[in-house]
């Protein structure tokens, strides 16, 4: 890799800055002003100076094509750019271009070219006069990058502030955007340079951390202000003219900069300078220096002073050496007896007197008039220079490390000095005018790094740019005595822009992290606009000694380029990497090219095979011990694999001329196996053959590269090949490669075996791939399964053949590893079609080698007994058993189920999940099918009469051969289920399937108590279970681990509240919203009533026995559920009891919305007894309850009949035709039931809540319900007088308060005995919720007091009035 010089940024409307700052010169040549020339651009200028140029002859040929073609266009312009003071800033998104008083900024923007790519281009942002003085013009320009102060920043600069020297003496401050920030007079003569210094991570701890500094030259001063302050002040400046101008108000003036000005002396001209920054003398320099001005008596400080260093450039000498003492007013030691009656003593830091504040305006103005006051400088001697009379430096150019300066003179010289030792080292000649800059490399993160020890600091390289603008042409040196590394043919008219500084306002801390994007050295191109920077690898900064290293890393680059390219042809690319390889000399890098190449993706197999041969040859005919035994090995093994990769392609398209047999003896019967397993089969893959999205690079028909066959497969010192094994996809791809092309009958397999063979791969992986790719192959496998399974057969018989694959002193009646590989791979698949084929070819195979070994040993007649076959039996089982059990559960959910991904089982999960591990499986199906318990309940009575349904269903009715799509595809799914629960009659016995689906409803449940028609399914599978014992466990263990804690949470908010909770403290306090609590209670109601009735009856019916069958009756793992279940304790019934009739009161208290506290219904000891464990004996309730207890809970119960009564909403008129209640809900029927049950447990009168229901009926207009619940009341007295009560509203409503009073009801009022119409009118008929009844039901009504009520009773004369009423308006009717 060599010197490039790249381009990164374009300037746009270069002619425009031409034109604004030349625009009073009219230096276009005449053809310009012909619109018609096509030379006429924005980039055509004048060539008044072209032909008088100093051409090279010698340069002419190494020209480039965009030189020529610029000197054949004619349109080069004169040397305008060389007029113009230019400065970029370091992070290349500012240029300032400045001539005379004006000056334009361009800032850096984003554009997309014709092709689409994006690039960096300048364009103009600002221009104008910068000049405020009359006659000053700009003399010097620096653009320095300011850095952000947030945390957030990764490096680049907050602003860029533009600063300009002036020839009256000024130093302007800029923005971006041409707003004056800051002006102070420093001094009385001409700008002369503007200069920066950054600040630099120091890269060894002995270096000294140097400060940041602005270093301003005029012709006899210097003038330093510290970066700190300068980046603080312009900070603050900026922040308030941004305010000013956001207020509309004046820019207040700020307070001036402190500086150190320094008067150099005893140099007769100065041009250029570098402030090298702060050094300190060794001590014996500093014993030197005391010696030679104190003599020998004189005395030394102990410790040496720390000096800034001055360089600058002229005449008189040519170079002149200063020296500052920090920190003091002194100046060197050796100049005391030079300056003792000076004025060293006066301050370094100054300020311009009568500064001292932010000024108002008003103040301001007399200042404005007369120039402010100028500081004198403090004189500073020159330490000593470079004397030479005749030549005069020019400029002066400093490296990034501070120790090495380029300097050009009026002689057409670059010197090169050092500066530590202030001594030339190295001249240059022939470049007049020439421009300097400066190009530091850092070291690559290589070996130094990565070394045994502590890891070896980074080195570093500077090499010297020189630009020659009158050969037009561009070199870079190695320092100190390097050689020219390289040279490029550019523009006679360009600039070479050096900042040789970075951001302002950088340290230590906050750098950390930092990617500062900065650009060393710039080339400005003002014939194109373009913007080039100069890249530098680090090798050629080595020394003659690593030069072939560094050659070989660059053949090494080289290559690697080359094969990044994806337009190189075939031949070329062969051609090159091999002339590449063959080049290199280090065998460690000969090695890293030669994987590097074996690693592409886009090198074809015959182009690294024609290397790696060309390389191996190359190594043999070299002295064998000259050869690195690593890397021929390296080449004889990869020709090797790349050989085996060749042949197997080339196989896939040989014609398979040796087929085996299709009538193989040891495949006899594999056709009936097949049949017998085909409709499971054919089910299965209908299933699995759905559509699903993948990517083409994922498809196992995807061709296997050439650096991925390699990347698996290592050759050994013994020359036997290895598989490595990777990841599962690329070990699945593998064995696609090698024998999916013998499986589906598209290769020559006993070729195939032979060349693998050869190769010296052991059997055991080649079984392993060929096992891997079947197993992933699946479906392909289920299109044509007669074709593969004959030819895994003969694939394995050919395997098992080989050297090494089944052991030969192998016994039958013992396991074979061979085979017993087989039967793992088979069943650790989840893929259950392909792994129970497999088996049964395995089967067969195993059982041919097995009579083969034993005919010798055993008569015809006899049958050979083999542990092997047992073995097969098993599995062959087991796999049948998953096939079934995964066809059930691939089978999809329905539209609009709960859904979720299809559980995939194998034979070892199956194992491994233990007992109920079938169980959960097929649980958690039937919830992703969404199958109600009711409907599960007929699929497994129809699995234990499946012999009486068949006999009864040979004649289908019409109805059934209607049936639509979904229930065929019901039915199917029955069937399915059927003959998975057939296959295991003890995993999934009707009890252990159901247990499963409840405790699967009631975890998917708690996942989302939103959903509580889970809790309600689970509740309804536990209704179904038959065994009281698993009952008990079950319920108690979904009590204790999911209801509990919501129910008593539940309780505790409802007692807060006193009522019924709104949603957000239902979702605050239980973790579910309003309506699925009033869900939630109902089940719980049900669970507990489970629970005491499997409590009472597990005494009289014997505890299950569960069992297993027998293949798989090596389960282990965890127990299942109903194991569980019969392991839990018994529960006491009181406390179950307990707590029943209190979410018994909960759920009416959500369901009707009533106000109540529910634990205070109970005394103290009925609250403590409340969610302890069930099983645990407490202290309940026992005796009398306090009366007010009492009260209060017939009070609830009265306000839930009444609610139940209103919630039902039947209409007066009730026949045998309505509708029935529901069966749950505020409307359902056993509401009534359910209060005089709890009536009991409360000790409250049932009776009281009877005549109250009746009463209620009666209200509501529900005369018929209500003559139901009257037989059943007791003391018919008080019912009486209560419902005579009701009877007087209703007639009373007829008669006074009924919108359609007749004549005839007038009269029949004056006819009524007084009493009863005083009676009636006293009566408020707003009471009866149902008015409007018919005069039928009334009279019936009063028909039946009159039977209740006793002849003695006080209101029973009212009683026969009323009936005489109500008969009269009935005739009247």
């Amino acid at each position: 890799m060599s010197c490039c010089l790249l381009e990164f940024c374009r300037v746009q409307e270069l002619r425009t800055v031409r034109e604004f700052l030349f625009q009073n010169q009219n230096t276009d040549p005449p053809e310009d002003k012909n619109p018609s020339d096509p030379t006429d651009n924005e980039l055509s200028w004048d060539t008044s100076d072209w032909e008088s140029s100093w051409d090279n002859p010698d340069d002419k040929d190494n020209a480039t094509t965009a030189t020529t073609a610029e000197d054949e266009n004619g349109g080069q312009s004169a040397p305008w750019l060389q007029d113009c003071v230019v400065s970029l800033s370091p992070c290349s998104d500012l240029l300032v271009v400045a001539r005379d008083h004006k000056a334009v900024f361009l800032t850096a923007k984003w554009r997309t070219d014709d092709s689409g790519r994006e690039e960096m281009t300048l364009a103009v942002s600002w221009s104008g006069t910068l000049s405020t003085e009359e006659g000053e013009c700009v003399s010097s320009v620096i653009c320095i990058p300011l850095a952000s102060q947030k945390r957030s920043s990764t490096g680049r600069p907050d602003w860029t502030c533009v600063v300009v020297g002036f020839s009256s003496g000024y130093v302007r401050f800029y923005t971006e955007n041409g707003v004056l920030l800051l002006a102070q007079l420093l001094n009385e003569d001409p700008v002369l340079r503007l200069k920066c210094r950054t600040y630099e991570i120091p890269r060894h701890p002995g270096v000294t951390e140097q400060h940041e500094e602005l270093s301003i030259l005029y012709p006899a001063a210097l003038v330093t202000i510290d970066g700190f302050s300068l980046f603080q002040s312009l900070r603050a400046c900026r922040n308030q003219v941004a305010r000013a101008a956001a207020a509309g108000s004046d820019v207040i003036q700020p307070p001036p900069l402190a500086y150190k000005k320094w008067g150099l002396q005893d140099m007769d001209t100065i041009v250029d300078h570098s402030s090298v920054g702060i050094m300190t003398l060794c001590v014996f320099d500093q014993m030197k220096n005391a010696s030679v001005l104190g003599g020998f008596h004189a005395s030394v400080k102990g410790s040496p002073p720390a000096m800034s260093q001055y360089i600058t450039v002229g005449g008189g000498p040519y170079t002149g050496f200063y020296y500052a003492i920090e920190g003091s007013t002194q100046p060197l030691l050796s100049h005391v007896a030079l300056a003792v009656a000076s004025k060293l003593t006066s301050a370094l830091f100054s300020a311009a007197s009568g500064w001292l504040g932010w000024k108002n305006k008003s103040e301001e103005e007399p200042a404005q008039k007369q120039k402010p006051k100028v500081e004198p400088a403090t004189p500073l001697a020159v330490r000593f220079g470079l004397p030479d009379s005749r030549r005069h430096g020019e400029s002066i150019c400093l490296s990034p490390c501070n120790t090495l300066a380029g300097v050009t003179d009026d002689f057409g010289r670059v010197t090169l000095l050092d500066l530590a030792r202030g001594i030339a080292i190295r001249m240059w000649k022939g470049y007049r005018d020439a421009q300097l800059g400066w190009v530091q490399v850092s070291e690559g993160r290589g070996d130094r790094e990565s070394s045994p020890s502590a890891p070896l600091p980074r080195r570093h390289a500077q090499f010297l740019v020189i630009y020659a603008p009158r050969r037009g042409i561009l070199e870079v040196w190695g320092t100190q005595q390097g050689p020219r590394v390289g040279a490029f043919t550019v523009g006679k008219y360009c600039r070479l822009l050096y900042a040789g500084y970075r951001l302002m306002g950088v340290n230590s801390v906050t750098s950390q992290g930092w990617q500062l994007h900065t650009q060393q050295v710039c080339l400005l191109d003002p014939t194109t606009g373009a913007l080039r920077t100069i890249t530098v690898p680090f090798h050629l900064a080595l020394s003659d000694k690593k030069s072939e290293r560094a050659k070989d890393m660059h053949l090494l680059k080289r290559l690697a380029t080359i094969l990044r390219s994806r337009e190189v042809e075939p031949d070329i690319l062969e051609s090159e990497a091999k002339s590449v390889l063959l080049d290199i000399k280090h065998p460690a890098i000969k090695k890293q090219a030669l994987e590097s190449l074996l690693s592409n993706k886009n090198a074809p197999v015959s182009c690294l095979t024609s290397i790696t041969r060309a390389l191996h040859d190359s190594l043999k005919e070299l002295d064998p011990e000259a050869v690195d035994e690593a890397l021929l090995q390296l080449c004889s093994s990869q020709l090797k694999l790349l050989q085996l990769y060749t042949d197997i392609q080339h196989l896939y398209s040989a014609a398979d001329t040796d087929a085996c047999s299709a009538a193989s003896d040891s495949l006899a019967g594999i056709e009936e196996e097949l049949s017998r397993v085909g409709p499971t089969l054919q089910r299965y893959g209908q299933l699995t053959s759905r559509p699903c999205v993948s990517f083409a690079q994922d498809s196992p028909d995807a061709p296997l590269p050439a650096r991925a066959f390699l990347a698996q497969l290592e050759c050994t010192e013994g020359g036997r090949v290895v598989v490595v094994r990777r990841t599962d996809a690329e070990w699945n791809q593998l064995g696609s490669f090698l024998f999916w092309g013998s499986l589906s009958g598209e290769s020559p397999l006993h070729r195939v075996c032979d060349t693998l063979q050869k190769t010296g791969i052991s059997p055991q992986q080649l079984l392993s791939l060929l096992l891997s790719v079947w197993l992933h192959r699946e479906k392909e496998v289920l299109r044509k399964p007669e074709e593969t399974v004959r030819n895994l057969h003969a694939l394995l018989i050919a395997l098992s053949n080989m050297k090494g694959a089944v052991e030969e002193s192998w016994d039958s009646q013992s396991i074979s590893p061979w085979w017993q590989q087989v039967r793992n791979a088979c069943v650790q698949s989840h893929s259950a079609a392909a792994a129970l084929l497999a088996s049964l070819v395995a089967h067969r195979a195993a059982k041919a080698s097995i009579a083969s070994l034993d005919d010798s040993r055993l008569q015809s007649e006899w049958v050979a007994v083999s542990l092997e076959l047992e073995q097969w039996a098993v599995c062959v089982r087991q796999l049948e058993d998953v096939l079934a059990l995964q066809t059930l559960l691939w089978v999809p959910p329905p539209q609009g189920a709960a859904g979720g991904a299809p559980a995939q089982c194998s034979v070892k999960t199956l194992l491994e999940g233990g007992r109920g591990g079938i169980a959960d499986s097929v649980a958690k199906w039937v919830f992703r099918q969404d199958l109600a318990p009711e409907r599960l309940k007929e699929i497994l009575q129809r699995r234990q009469e499946r012999e009486g349904d068949h006999n009864n269903s040979e004649q289908p009715g019409g109805e059934e051969r209607e049936k639509s799509a979904e229930d065929a595809d019901s039915s199917r799914t029955a069937e399915l289920l059927v003959a998975v629960c057939q296959r295991f009659p003890d995993s999934l016995a009707p009890d252990l399937l159901l247990a499963h689906c409840c405790w699967e409803y009631v975890v998917q449940w708690n996942k989302d108590p939103e959903e509580g028609r889970y809790l309600c399914w689970a509740v309804e599978h536990l209704k179904l279970v038959s065994s009281p014992h698993i009952q008990l466990g079950i319920s108690s263990m979904m009590w204790s681990t999911f209801i509990v804690k919501r129910f008593s949470a539940a309780a505790f908010l409802m007692e807060k509240v006193g009522k019924a909770p709104k949603d957000r403290l239902c979702r605050r306090d239980v973790g579910m919203g309003d309506k699925a609590l009033t869900s939630f209670l109902g089940p719980c109601v049900q669970l507990l009533q489970i629970l005491m009735e499997a409590d009472s009856a597990v005494e009289e019916v014997p505890p299950p026995d569960l069992c297993v069958e027998e293949v798989w009756g090596g389960a282990d793992g965890p127990a299942s559920i109903a194991e569980l279940a019969l392991e839990q304790r018994g529960v006491h019934y009181p406390l179950v009891q307990h707590h029943c009739l209190l979410a018994s009161l909960l759920n009416a208290a959500m369901t009707f919305s009533l106000r109540v506290k529910p634990l205070s219904l109970f005394d103290s000891k009925g609250k403590n007894a409340f969610f302890r464990d069930l099983t645990s004996i407490q202290l309940m309730p026992s005796g009398d309850m306090d009366p007010g207890l009492v009260f209060l809970r017939q009070e609830f119960l009265l306000r839930v009949l009444t609610a139940w009564v209103q919630a039902t909403d039947e209409a007066p008129a009730a026949g045998a035709g309505s509708p029935p209640l529901p069966a749950s809900g505020p409307r359902a029927d056993w509401w009534p039931s359910l209060c005089l049950e709890l009536s009991s447990l409360l000790q409250v009168n049932p009776d009281i809540l009877r005549r109250h229901l009746v009463c209620e009926l009666y209200n509501q207009g529900l005369d018929l319900r209500a003559e139901e619940v009257m037989l059943e009341v007791e003391d018919k007295d008080v019912l009486g007088s209560q419902l005579l009560v009701l009877t007087g509203q209703r007639l009373s409503f007829s008669l006074l308060h009924s919108q359609s009073q007749t004549q005839a009801t007038m009269e029949l009022l004056a006819r009524l005995p007084p009493t009863l119409c005083t009676w009636l009118k006293a009566m408020d008929p707003t009471e009866l919720r149902c008015p409007l009844v018919p005069l039928a039901q009334s009279s019936r009504l009063v028909s039946r007091l009159i039977e209740m009520l006793p002849e003695n009773h006080g209101q029973y004369s009212l009683a026969l009035h009323l009936l005489e009423a109500v008969e009269a308006l009935t005739t009247d009717d």
